[in-house]
């Protein structure tokens, strides 16, 4: 069964949060993940009986090395799950809309809670908006040259019939970039940014692959 929220007001103001460093969920984005951890099991466990709801957060050490959470993460719902043999849960997330922190709870739980703040993030409810401006060629030439540039094939025919919101999110959430990048990626303001950021960092990994390239031709030279 979908979930297709129309204001705020119906998503949860307490959220339970799991934290993961690198990984990135965006509104109508698939994620999926491997559950192993008890205190995990435990929070998705409890998501499944309140409403399939949880939110992904990236988590940093601050100055102190205390474990803090980034202030923008995304609520997701639990659209698929299995249990396996040896007590994991392979876990589809689906994307609802991203929140502010507004704060962390003090709980009883294993697992974190945090008071969310949807309001800046309000237009995520609203598929495909923004689409119409962002730079879908841009988008699609540096994917084929990174995939050209790495040996890798792709599925084109589902590629291009993939609208602009499906084809630059899901991109964002499958990119190899790091913890830093994917939440800038996360917190763009507009569908846009967002794309012209994924274009951005693979010129630079394309720049990068091209010089070790020609390094190479030049010693075998």
């Amino acid at each position: 069964m979908s979930f297709d929220p129309e204001t705020i007001g119906e998503l949860p103001e307490t959220v339970p949060v799991f934290p993961l460093e690198g990984v990135l969920l965006l509104p109508r984005g698939q994620l999926p993940l491997n559950i192993f951890e008890p205190r995990y099991l435990q929070m998705f466990e409890d998501s499944l009986s309140k409403g399939r709801l949880l939110g992904l957060v990236q988590p940093y050490d601050d100055e102190g090395g205390a474990d803090q959470l980034q202030r923008v993460g995304c609520l997701g719902r639990i659209s698929s799950f299995s249990e396996t043999d040896d007590g994991r849960m392979v876990v589809s997330l689906t994307g609802v809309a991203r929140f502010a922190v507004a704060e962390e709870l003090n709980v009883l739980t294993p697992y974190r809670q945090i008071r969310a703040d949807y309001r800046p993030f309000e237009s995520d409810l609203i598929a495909d908006v923004g689409s119409i401006d962002v730079n879908r060629e841009g988008v699609l030439d540096v994917l084929k040259r990174y995939l050209e540039a790495n040996g890798m094939q792709a599925d084109w025919p589902a590629i291009e019939s993939s609208n602009n919101e499906a084809l630059v999110n899901s991109l964002c959430i499958i990119s190899p970039y790091g913890a830093q990048e994917k939440q800038a990626m996360l917190e763009a303001a507009t569908l846009a940014e967002r794309a012209e950021i994924l274009i951005a960092l693979t010129e630079m990994v394309l720049a990068q692959i091209g010089q070790a390239g020609g390094a190479n031709d030049n010693a075998v030279q």
